[in-house]
């Protein structure tokens, strides 16, 4: 249990880290989603732009920081590994932006995004690049506390200059001369990304110690091993992107052009009520990814695979349930203007899909563990497919709705197929009755509340507590041994 309690208390803080930067979109969204601030259109024209930056950063990323921390768990010379790791990366991503950068107008005709937002994007996109060594070595090397306190930073920055601009920017401009010269009219969608900019580019300052520690040598053979070890991944994250991004990509593309900004902007608002699911999935998969490459080797790990599940089945079911009930609640909280409250219908399906994805993550361990990443990418490619499939034929039709369906879709078969293959090459031990009855209660409860007893709290709440009881009951001794002070 002592190894649980690290587990937890790592997930705890890596997910603190890592989560606050996908929280800030959350935390955003009432400030864009505010009328004085940023129209619908221009809110979806946001959304849309943010879809490609999550493809652009697949492809910078290859796979490498998965690569990464196989290769420095496997690797008897561990700095060997992280400085081709960073060298890599460092060539890799100049290399591309330079590239990008001399055919920038034919990108920005094809991706239908102005240059003046591509340029800042490019520089963006470099400046993440160039960290993701550095933060995946303090995961790697147990540095939780000074991982945490750069990826707050960020935020912090990242935050604070989005709200100075967009809100306060103009009125110190009409009474200071100083501010006058920053400010420019109708110039919000600009700032938001200068703000990323700007928060990469100190996160990329505070980190710049880590290239002066590492010895920069180059071993060829080492990372021949890792780039076939992370193609897969790279086509999977690459898949991965398209099932959670490309529907705002496809909704541009797919409705006309008076209402399509529209749509991706009610849809993208609402989506980030789906956020709190997202954000545990993250935390908890950023504190057992490095657990299971480490304790691969140790007896038995699969009984400590499959409690992990059970664990994480068991909080997201709760975490299902509880947004579901209480979102009418929040959303007012969330999304300032009631022109986004169309898309509320979604919720559900996309709170059930980064469900069915979380679970997906903690299914992979069978193929990250034995080298099969191959898998991975298969099966991603086909999540891919079933997400472009039902959005080319949905979307037409029902729109948004379309995309929600088609993002659940994906994301359960992928949950699916991962089981089924590592069951063929890896058996683990998952408790299937007691995780197939969280899923069930909590999933027909949630979706018989959301359409047919939706701001009914006194049922809501009769739900939750009856869900939470059988949860308790079933889970008792685990509390109490996770509770229990060493």
């Amino acid at each position: 249990m002592s190894g649980f309690k690290s587990l937890f208390k790592q997930t705890f803080i890596y997910g603190l880290a890592t989560v606050l930067p996908r929280m800030l979109s959350f935390i955003l969204v009432p400030l864009y989603t505010n009328p004085s601030v940023l129209s619908v259109e221009e809110y979806g024209r946001v959304s849309f732009i943010f879809a490609y930056f999550v493809i652009f950063n697949v492809v910078l990323a290859y796979g490498m920081e998965t690569a990464f921390f196989r290769f420095f768990n496997k690797e008897e010379n561990q700095d060997k590994v992280t400085s081709t790791s960073a060298i890599s990366l460092i060539i890799s991503s100049f290399a591309l932006m330079g590239i990008a950068f001399l055919f920038r107008n034919q990108i920005s005709t094809l991706i239908n995004i102005d240059l003046k937002y591509l340029n800042l994007i490019f520089i963006i996109l470099l400046l993440d690049a160039l960290v993701i060594v550095p933060f995946a070595w303090l995961r790697a090397t147990a540095r939780p506390m000074r991982f945490a306190i750069i990826k707050i930073f960020n935020v912090a920055v990242n935050l604070g200059l989005n709200i100075f601009l967009l809100l306060y920017l103009k009125d110190l401009a009409e009474v200071n001369s100083f501010f006058n010269s920053l400010y420019i009219p109708d110039y919000q969608i600009s700032y938001i990304f200068i703000s990323n900019l700007i928060a990469s580019a100190l996160t990329l300052l505070l980190l710049l110690p880590f290239y002066a520690k590492i010895k920069l040598t180059f071993d060829a053979v080492l990372w021949r091993k890792m780039m076939r070890y992370a193609m897969p991944v790279l086509i999977a994250g690459i898949a991965y992107s398209v099932n959670e991004t490309f529907d705002r990509i496809l909704l541009e593309y797919l409705l006309p052009d008076d209402v399509a900004d529209q749509q991706i902007g009610m849809y993208s608002a609402c989506y980030k009520l789906a956020l709190f699911m997202t954000l545990f999935a993250t935390a908890f998969r950023l504190g057992i990814e490095p657990y299971f490459f480490s304790h691969s080797k140790t007896k038995n790990p699969q009984k400590n695979y499959a409690k992990i599940l059970e664990y994480f089945v068991a909080f997201g079911s709760v975490i299902l349930l509880v947004v579901v009930v209480f979102a009418d609640l929040l959303k007012p909280y969330i999304i300032l203007s009631e022109a986004y409250y169309e898309a509320m219908w979604i919720v559900p399906f996309i709170l059930l899909a980064n469900f069915c994805l979380g679970i997906y993550h903690n299914l992979s361990v069978w193929y990250k563990i034995t080298d099969r990443t191959k898998f991975g990418a298969y099966i991603s490619i086909f999540g891919a497919i079933v997400t472009l499939v039902l959005n080319f034929v949905l979307i037409p039709r029902i729109g948004f709705k379309g995309s929600a369906i088609a993002t659940l879709s994906a994301y359960s078969i992928m949950m699916i197929l991962s089981f089924y293959f590592g069951r063929k090459y890896y058996p683990i031990p998952y408790d299937l009755k007691k995780i197939g009855l969280y899923l069930i209660i909590s999933i027909l409860f949630s979706f018989i509340f959301f359409y047919n007893y939706r701001e009914n709290y006194i049922i809501g709440s009769v739900m939750l507590i009856v869900f939470l009881g059988i949860v308790i009951i079933l889970e008792k001794n685990e509390l109490k041994q996770l509770l229990k002070r060493n």
